[in-house]
């Protein structure tokens, strides 16, 4: 692409940066999103609680693999967080269970996926244990999570 061309389009794109800032800015002064923010986090600590243990017991209780006990925590957890943040979060329940459980699976498995990549670079690159790796792996990929479901599975 030509250097004209170039700064054509990035002054085309100002505009709706400014758009993204000044939604942003409104979105972070209402008390309703704080809210829901408190909510997201009260139930992602219960799914947190609920994949640890889970992982916990598999990787020691039964001897699985981390992987093998990462995911199916996360399966766990995801049923529970779900259900929870259709009803209680964001009362989304007026949408199609289906539809939503579609979106909400689908921008999991995008936090999973980091969250996969967090847990096997703290352990297999740092030597961290496997139970404080996977606490911190939920806590890097909870941001995503959050705007993914906000914006797209559950969006008002």
């Amino acid at each position: 692409m030509p250097a004209d061309e170039a700064v054509a389009d990035s002054a085309l794109d100002a505009p709706r940066r400014l758009r993204g800032q000044a939604r942003a800015r409104a979105a972070l002064r209402k008390p309703a999103n704080w809210a829901q923010l408190v909510r997201f986090g009260t139930v992602g600590a219960s799914g947190y609680v609920i994949n640890l243990a889970v992982f916990a017991l598999l990787v020691h209780g039964v001897g699985v693999d981390k992987g093998i006990a990462a995911t199916c925590a996360f399966v766990v957890a995801l049923s529970n967080n779900f259900a929870w943040n259709r009803v209680w979060t964001f009362r989304a329940s007026e949408v199609h269970a289906g539809f939503q459980a579609a979106r909400f699976c689908t921008v999991s498995l995008a936090a999973f996926g980091l969250n996969l990549v967090v847990l096997y670079t703290l352990v297999d690159g740092f030597g961290v244990a496997e139970v404080p790796a996977q606490a911190i792996a939920i806590a890097a990929a909870t941001p995503l999570n959050f705007i993914g479901n906000k914006l797209w599975s559950f969006k008002a």
